[in-house]
């Protein structure tokens, strides 16, 4: 049944493809088979990540109008922090890009992070595939930009952008060393900031001791400023899709094997045992995990 609406996807439904989307997010009966039916698509995957404050939101909105003057069609998917409590997010990311709400050629849904460690929703592999099957010249993908997102959305993209800015103090030092690797290409944003100039010069430092060039561009997004330097670097992605698709497809399967194996396993299960045993006096939690894997 999930499959008859595939060919609506791929001829650009709206309707379908988020009915998709919804049942891939709550794991619906039939979206496994949908999912196994998709075709390998080429459709370029951009990853928009960076800190909070430093304008993912303004660039990527002003990316779309770029975009849309090209005559091309774009699909973004912007994940927001999610409570704590229910896992529901503020979805303020749809809000500021309200501009394009009724434009047939965008389109726009949030995700909630979910509680997931990385910051990305815990589907969006999925997701992100079902959206390069419907006819969509370029899949953009807004980060959380905490935590581990930074090294999680490269694993998705096959282009990677930081927005950065000046101003956050010791930023440079803050940025590990795998996060510095995994961008394609850095925007340092609000550059008409002060301190933007030595700002670059000391992440052109950091740079210099990885193990490849990245560019650097300046944009104030606000005012449209970079903007072209930037469409024009996505288009001339300095990683061949082909080249980096089997990486991306080897951590796709590394994580859809992992999500199988942990399939069935609840935490609230695992509280329940570790109460019982705990108070034993010989309890181990190495044994008690290889007493739980064996049963």
């Amino acid at each position: 049944m999930l499959l008859n609406f595939l060919p609506e996807i791929q001829e650009g439904n709206i309707k379908s493809l988020a009915r998709g989307i919804s049942l891939i997010e709550n794991q619906a009966q039939g979206s496994a088979e949908l999912l196994k039916n998709l075709p390998l698509s080429k459709t370029p995957v951009i990853g928009i990540t960076g800190p909070p404050g430093a304008g993912k939101s303004t660039i990527v909105n002003v990316l779309i109008g770029s975009f849309l003057k090209q005559q091309k069609k774009i699909a973004i998917l912007c994940i927001d922090p999610s409570s704590p409590f229910h896992h529901g997010a503020f979805l303020g990311d749809r809000i500021r890009m309200n501009d394009w709400a009724d434009n047939p050629a965008v389109y726009i849904r949030s995700l909630s992070s979910r509680g997931s460690l990385g910051g990305l929703h815990p589907r969006i592999f999925e997701i992100t595939d079902l959206l390069k099957a419907a006819p969509y010249d370029y899949i953009l993908i807004e980060t959380v930009g905490v935590g581990q997102s930074e090294l999680e959305i490269a694993s998705i993209a096959d282009f990677t952008v930081m927005i950065l800015m000046a101003g956050f103090g010791d930023e440079i030092q803050a940025l590990k060393s795998g996060v510095l690797e995994v961008a394609d290409l850095f925007v340092v944003n609000k550059a008409d900031n002060p301190d933007t100039k030595l700002f670059i010069n000391n992440l052109q430092s950091a740079l210099h001791l990885g193990s490849k060039q990245i560019d650097i561009i300046e944009t104030i997004a606000t005012e449209g400023k970079g903007i072209d330097r930037l469409v024009q670097a996505i288009e001339n992605r300095t990683i061949s899709a082909d080249q980096k698709q089997n990486l991306n497809l080897a951590e796709k399967a590394y994580r859809l094997i992992l999500a199988e194996k942990m399939m069935g396993i609840k935490k609230t299960d695992l509280l329940d045992k570790i109460k019982e045993e705990s108070g034993t006096e010989n309890f181990n939690i190495y044994r008690f995990v290889d007493d739980y894997l064996s049963k």
